[in-house]
């Protein structure tokens, strides 16, 4: 059966002799990598900190040919070059499609790549990369007015769409809003493969959920994440859960 989404899976390539005992094979995640199935639509991949989990979305990222720090596969800068070897190790499946669109965001360096555009835009030739952005360069805006500029005016249908803690600057009412953005988009024919805490952002129906733990990769429904577990004791109890936590 032939498949029409952009990404079909990741495994780690043994043939390449990873050593288990470095950075970053020795991480459960990408030790125990197996084959890792992306849902045609949305794909999150979640985690504690240090779980692996913004490491491996990175060298997916770059084995697809985006700049490591963000942006689109046109994007080729470098602030400080930091990411793994990982993507060399990497075998990725691609449907028979290709997308017209693709992005990279990298919370932790968007700032980078809101000061690359700006220098882009310096140069000559063609029209201005910050018209793609809605017009306004990313930063005049707040962190969350520009994660959400990204959103809602540089990504469009039928696009790849890789997001390491889209969540980052965004309050719950924009991580709703981001929501529905990503709904849009999804029905416009993109795939999202996203790393996050926000359990607001996981509640996406019919996502496909992989969690980071300490033996490895394993798929979860929404409700037994510890992300949606813990949030939903908090709310429904906050002071009693303050009362055991601060132990008042």
């Amino acid at each position: 059966m032939i498949s029409y989404q952009y990404l079909l899976d990741i495994q780690l390539r043994l043939d390449k002799s990873p050593d288990f005992s470095a950075y970053p094979f020795c991480l459960p995640a990408v030790r125990h990598l197996g084959k890792l199935e992306f849902d045609p639509a949305v794909t999150f991949i979640v985690g504690e900190n240090g779980s692996g989990k913004s490491t491996l979305l990175e060298a997916l990222a770059v084995s697809l040919g985006f700049n490591a720090e963000g942006g689109s596969k046109s994007f080729n800068f470098g602030t400080r070059e930091s990411h793994s070897c990982l993507h060399e190790y990497l075998r990725v499946a691609r449907g028979v499609r290709k997308p017209r669109d693709g992005y990279f965001l990298r919370a932790e360096s968007f700032f980078n790549v809101a000061t690359e555009i700006e220098k882009l835009d310096q140069g000559p030739g063609g029209p201005p990369v910050i018209d793609s952005y809605g017009g306004r360069y990313l930063h005049d805006q707040s962190h969350g007015e520009s994660f959400m500029a990204l959103l809602e005016k540089r990504f469009g249908g039928n696009g790849l769409y890789i997001l390491d803690e889209p969540e980052a600057a965004l309050s719950p009412q924009r991580q709703l809003a981001a929501l529905r953005r990503l709904d849009q988009l999804v029905q416009a024919g993109s795939q999202f493969v996203i790393a996050t805490h926000s359990p607001i952002l996981m509640a996406y129906p019919e996502a496909s959920i992989y969690v980071c733990t300490p033996t490895g990769i394993v798929q979860r429904a929404y409700e037994d994440t510890e992300h949606y577990q813990v949030m939903h004791d908090f709310m429904s109890s906050p002071r009693r859960m303050l009362k055991e936590l601060l132990k008042l």
